[in-house]
């Protein structure tokens, strides 16, 4: 690798000391034989009792090992000799030109992003002028490892906003990759996402390398032709100062005159620092509790002796029922399924909340819901889940009048957070008595789900009141296979999923295309939304309260980067008290929130919830 940006030179025809202004000023070092790593470069010519190629030590011999094959290819190929240092240096511009103008969002990585003049390739040329040649070796190396670093980075921060439409957090995010690995595990097999990560890892590894190698000889070339180089930044620094003042752009909205670089790393250094004093900052919130010490006879006195679930929906974003290339159908299918619970003797009321997290992290946004404190991070959410935060599901159990029940079809092994949400009993995916296929991620299908809670906990005679969190993971990505809705007394152990699976399209063939990604997404928000009210409407009764939200947005390659975090979130009852209990909350009538709906942040939800259902009867609940 060092020897293909060392460059391939002409030997000349005899040997002399080569004085430290010979290395810097003489513009024909471009053709010394002598590459950057020689040693004789370093400390002047060989003294007499030290061998010319550095005796026996390693570096010599690598040192004379490759200058033997570099004349040996220039008796052979004489032509591409003389060719490969022009080519190397090319090369080696374009890596450090892309490295300093590559974006980190990949909607921005269009041809005129690299058609313009970084200035900290100037600043970079004018620092090494003004040092020493060994000085500016050691620069060179050191700035080259840090644009590699930094080339990481923002492709890593691509991955990140096509997901979560948001930079990677180097403090916060690392646990993401543990979940990011188990996905792969679980939809491309065991050795799918092994050789992902070491593909990962690998090129990593050799995109800082070759930005190294790259850097080092094009700073390599700076200091041996100091006076070219002179002139050359001093015109470049002029050019950019012009260009910058003018404004002048070389395509539309793309200035062509670039500090993105500059400006990605005070970005950086802000974030460092927030990430850094976040949980000091969290700590302190979550320490303000007004309903902490709330005795049990004054919780929840509404819902005494009403069935309550509350049900995630995985997915289920703004952009379902708005984004004109799926809101028809979504709001269709929403009409028809709140006619439907019409008939069945329920009402709806619906509003927004707006989410901590899109794309992914639908626990962040479960704890958020619960807790009622902001969780967006994975170390807020370790904190909390590590606390005695009083949560909704933990209000429902204090109060006594309730059995708590968590339904988590994602979980497929040990979950102690579940003991931050206080149930009493957990049914994951192993305890549902599934006995059908997982549809790529999503390991129990939502109307399985829904009908494993009927058979385990909602059926039962003499039992409880309940609360209920149920989790709906079929609208998680990737929205391929997709079940389908059958008979309820058709579900039996799940077995007849297995058909279903095997005619479903995989999603190598549904990412083909944004398009055809949109429309699984659509479908899979259907699908749950279907199970979960058709339950409600043949299973339900007069003591029947379900409240349902989406946890956060889908990834941006259903509804684009940079849209709004927004959630539905609906109340469903067939009590009219328990809705007059929420009419202060201006939510709108159906299950179909519109455009000009209250939004709420998703942490105001708890305190206005156990307001509303509290002894004032929702007086002083308006938004705050």
């Amino acid at each position: 690798m060092s020897s293909l940006f060392s460059g391939l030179r002409r030997i000349t025809a005899t040997d002399r000391p080569v004085t430290e202004n010979d290395r810097d000023d003489d513009p024909r070092r471009d053709d010394d034989p002598r590459s950057d790593d020689d040693p004789r470069r370093d400390d002047g010519p060989p003294s007499d009792d030290r061998p010319p190629w550095g005796g026996a030590s390693g570096r010599g011999r690598a040192a004379g090992l490759r200058a033997r094959f570099r004349a040996r290819f220039r008796e052979r190929y004489p032509r591409a000799a003389r060719a490969a240092p022009w080519v190397t240096t090319g090369l080696a511009a374009l890596l450090v030109l892309f490295a300093l103008l590559v974006p980190n969002t990949l909607d921005r990585t269009t041809p005129g992003t690299f058609l313009r003049l970084p200035v900290e390739a100037v600043y970079f040329a004018a620092l090494l002028l003004v040092l020493p040649s060994r000085a500016g070796r050691a620069v060179s190396l050191a700035a080259g490892l840090f644009l590699g670093v930094l080339t990481v980075l923002r492709l890593t921060d691509m991955g990140f906003f096509s997901v979560l439409d948001r930079p990677f957090d180097p403090v916060l995010d690392w646990i993401l990759f543990d979940d990011a690995v188990d996905f792969l595990r679980e939809t491309a097999g065991a050795a799918g996402a092994a050789a992902a990560v070491v593909g990962a890892v690998g090129a990593v590894v050799l995109l800082t390398v070759l930005t190294v190698l790259a850097v080092r000889r094009l700073g390599g070339i700076v200091l041996r032709n100091r006076a070219a180089a002179t002139r050359t930044t001093l015109v470049l620094g002029v050019a950019w100062i012009t260009v910058s003042t003018l404004g002048l752009q070389a395509v539309d909205g793309i200035p062509f005159a670039s500090k993105a670089t500059f400006r990605l790393v005070q970005e950086r250094v802000m974030l460092l620092n927030k990430g850094l004093n976040d949980g000091r900052e969290f700590a302190g919130q979550a320490a303000v509790d007004d309903f902490r010490g709330t005795p049990r006879e004054r919780l929840l006195t509404g819902l005494r002796g009403k069935d309550v679930v509350f049900a995630f929906v995985e997915s289920y974003g703004r952009g379902a029922v708005e984004d004109p290339r799926m809101a028809p159908q979504v709001g269709k299918l929403l009409d028809r399924q709140n006619e439907r619970l019409h008939e069945a003797g329920f009402s709806s009321r619906s509003g927004w909340l707006t989410s901590p997290t899109t794309g992914a992290g639908s626990w962040l946004a479960h704890s958020t819901l619960m807790s009622g404190l902001w969780i967006d991070n994975n170390q807020r959410y370790r904190t909390a889940t590590a606390s005695d935060r009083f949560t909704l599901t933990g209000a429902f159990r204090r109060a006594g009048a309730w059995r708590t029940v968590g339904m988590m079809p994602g979980v497929r092994r040990a979950w102690p957070e579940g003991q931050f949400y206080r149930f009493d009993t957990v049914y994951d995916s192993r305890e549902m008595g599934y006995r059908g296929p997982m549809f790529s991620w999503s390991p129990v299908p939502d109307q399985y789900t829904m009908q494993a809670f009927e058979r385990l906990e909602h059926g039962k005679r003499n039992r409880r009141p309940l609360m209920a969190t149920v989790v709906l993971a079929t609208s998680h990505n990737p929205w391929a296979p997709l079940p389908r809705t059958v008979g309820w007394d058709e579900l039996g152990d799940g077995s007849l999923f297995h058909a279903q699976k095997k005619e479903g399209k995989t999603p190598a063939e549904v990412w083909k295309d944004a398009a055809g990604v949109r429309t699984e997404y659509r479908r899979s928000i259907q699908y749950s939304i279907r199970s979960l009210t058709d339950y409600v409407a043949r299973y339900g009764d007069k003591d029947t309260v379900l409240v349902f939200l989406g946890d956060h947005q889908p990834a941006p390659v259903v509804v684009g980067n940079h849209t709004s975090r927004d959630v539905p979130v609906s109340v469903v009852a067939h009590d009219p008290k328990v809705l007059d209990r929420i009419s202060e909350w201006g939510w709108q009538d159906g299950l179909k929130p519109g455009r000009d709906a209250p939004v709420w942040r998703m942490d105001r939800f708890r305190d206005r919830f156990l307001t509303a259902y509290g002894p004032g009867g929702g007086a002083g609940d308006a938004p705050r």
